[in-house]
């Protein structure tokens, strides 16, 4: 994280550290302390609503079309499922391109990736073309991929990594029936490669990179499966797989370079709660382990000591991201 106090964010206790400093005056606290707590503009809140009504109303709209027809399927000709289907996606296709750049017409443009599914899904049941159901996915990846390449649209970018997960789920279970701990690992590693990058481009200043939703659900993707899989390590040590010790090296190593990205190049809370998050799953889990096996518990003994570990961990989780909220100094 930056050491330049500039690029910290004006929390209360910086301000008043500053203020016992000499560096702020009186008045000039209490300003600063009214600007760091305020409430957002009204023209702020308008694009906030503005945004989350059009994502609802979007999501509504795309959800009546597919109930339109999972009610209206056997009463529907093959020609009038597709065409109907077609029709959409080309108003869909026109409005993306007469609102240009602005966020309707990148919703426009999700609206019509998103039923490109269900096109190559009626197709397919109408001619029985016999394709397997990861093809589908598949499919309806590579021909969105242009539209998400231009779009530059985080939701449209997360709506392809979702069907390259789905796509290599499937193809994983139903071609090459692999062993489910392996597949939680490639996702992993997959979701973890699209994090990188995300990070890496939006480090280099690439503008519509600068939110930061979608690299915390790209980090909640990449750490929950080796989480998942680094529990089964805890848990059962002898019978744990090859997959499960690689996903739980995978994991320290990925809440190190979270920690990391937090002190070295921007301050990002959710990161460390993630980190957090998982150190107090494993540790829990160790515990409780070996309170079962070495000390024989009894239930409510048991029950009670964990009770209290869990809020001694979270107690001591609050007072560290508190302090890394304020800075490096304070940790």
């Amino acid at each position: 994280m930056s050491t330049d106090s500039l690029d910290l964010a004006a929390t209360p206790e910086r301000l008043y550290a500053l203020a016992e400093a000499g560096v702020l005056s009186p008045p000039a606290l209490q300003r600063a302390l009214r600007l760091a707590v305020a409430s957002p503009e009204p023209t702020a809140w308008r694009r906030f609503l503005s945004a989350v009504l059009l994502g609802f109303g979007s999501l509504l709209l795309l959800s009546g079309v597919i109930y339109f027809f999972a009610y209206n399927w056997a009463a529907l000709h093959r020609f009038g499922k597709l065409g109907l289907l077609l029709a959409a996606i080309l108003a869909a296709c026109i409005a993306a391109w007469r609102l240009g750049e602005g966020l309707a017409g990148q919703f426009a443009l999700l609206f019509a990736a998103v039923l490109v599914g269900p096109l190559l899904a009626v197709y397919g049941q109408a001619y029985q073309t016999g394709a397997d159901p990861y093809e589908l996915f598949l499919g309806w990846s590579l021909l969105v991929l242009p539209w998400v390449a231009l779009a530059r649209f985080g939701p449209l970018w997360l709506l392809l990594l979702l069907l390259v997960n789905t796509a290599l789920s499937l193809f994983w279970v139903q071609i090459l029936s692999g062993k489910g701990t392996t597949l939680t690992l490639v996702l992993a590693l997959v979701n973890g490669a699209a994090w990188a990058v995300h990070e890496f481009l939006a480090g280099r200043g690439v503008p519509w990179l600068r939110d930061r939703w979608l690299p915390r659900i790209l980090a909640t993707m990449t750490m929950v499966p080796l989480l998942a899989l680094g529990q089964y390590v805890v848990v059962l040590p002898r019978e744990a797989d090859t997959s499960s010790r690689v996903a739980l090296g995978l994991l320290v190593v990925a809440m190190v370079a979270a920690y990391l990205f937090h002190r070295l190049v921007r301050s990002e809370l959710f990161l460390l709660t993630l980190d957090a998050v998982s150190l107090m799953t494993l540790a829990t889990t160790l515990i409780g382990r070996f309170l079962l096996e070495s000390l024989k518990f009894e239930a409510i003994l048991f029950s009670f000591t964990m009770a209290l570990l869990i809020i001694g961990e979270v107690g001591i989780t609050v007072w560290w991201l508190r302090a890394e909220a304020r800075g490096p100094e304070e940790v």
